[in-house]
């Protein structure tokens, strides 16, 4: 059963607390995991149990995302704001630069914590950044139509639409290669989550100017893993992500797409079991 955590983070408004709910499994290292924009830790969901054969797995709902609360009134979605509230989650959980993992907006944060040297290694899936201007329009459009999608539909017709392959196609082919392999309940679950995520349109906006530049590859070691499939964020992002890092190592999902847990569970995982050595 997730848990839920309470600690204090610092806000243009001062000393605020915040709840963040997590997922926590296995024993080893611990390896923080970092879901994506809309999604909640149950993205995870596909590799957790064999993550957690061999590490000490914590997969979290972002701030605004899933059941965590949204950041306090007043403090921004912005990187310099987030990365220092999972620094103080990881405080709070007496967990010292664990391994992290993170996927589009989680992999962006994954680099960030890497970069202030919060993490010990980190393993990045289609992580976000390494887009051109154009690339970022289309995938925030693209982004913005998914939510609007789920936000219209009443969940009656997102329950009926999860039952069949062609309706889970329908609802998530922009995220995964192979939607129908998704469970229906999964489906619904993560729709309803993209809908409720009080955090969608701040991160948006706060994300709008971001853009990685910064190597840190040669003190942390990193791992830039991209879906052949992926519909949001193109592959040739990846080549670029290893120019900034060129010294992380770049590896190829085949048949995989942007939210590749779900499309290929054992390669994903040995991935990020790989990359967190």
């Amino acid at each position: 059963m997730p848990a839920r955590i309470t600690f204090t983070i610092e806000t243009p408004r001062g000393p605020r607390t915040t709840s963040l709910t997590y997922e926590r499994r296995g024993a080893g290292e611990p390896l923080l995991l970092l879901h994506g924009i809309g999604h909640h830790w149950q993205a995870w969901e596909p590799v957790l149990d064999v993550l957690a054969a061999e590490r000490d797995v914590i997969a979290v709902d972002l701030p605004g995302f899933g059941a965590s609360d949204a950041l306090p009134e007043g403090a921004p979605y912005d990187l310099s704001t987030v990365v220092p509230v999972l620094g103080a989650f990881c405080d709070a959980l007496g967990v010292e630069r664990p391994h992290v993992a993170g996927n589009s907006l989680g992999g962006l944060l994954a680099l960030e914590l890497g970069r202030e040297k919060l993490a010990r290694s980190v393993t990045v899936l289609s992580p976000a950044g390494f887009w051109t201007e154009a690339e970022r329009r289309y995938a925030f459009g693209t982004l913005r139509a998914m939510r609007g999608a789920a936000l219209s539909l009443p969940v009656p017709v997102i329950e009926r639409l999860s039952r069949t392959p062609a309706g889970r196609t329908a609802l998530t082919s922009t995220i995964y290669a192979r939607p129908a392999r998704r469970s229906p309940e999964a489906v619904v679950a993560e729709t309803l989550a993209l809908r409720g995520a009080t955090g969608f349109h701040q991160t948006l906006a706060a994300g709008r100017t971001v853009l990685f530049r910064d190597d840190f590859s040669s003190s942390v070691p990193v791992t830039v893993a991209w879906g052949t499939r992926d519909r949001l964020l193109l592959r040739r992002q990846g080549v670029r992500a290893k120019h900034v890092l060129p010294g992380a190592r770049l590896v190829r999902l085949p048949g995989c797409g942007h939210v590749p847990m779900n499309d290929d569970p054992a390669l994903v995982a040995r991935v990020l079991l790989d990359g967190s050595r």
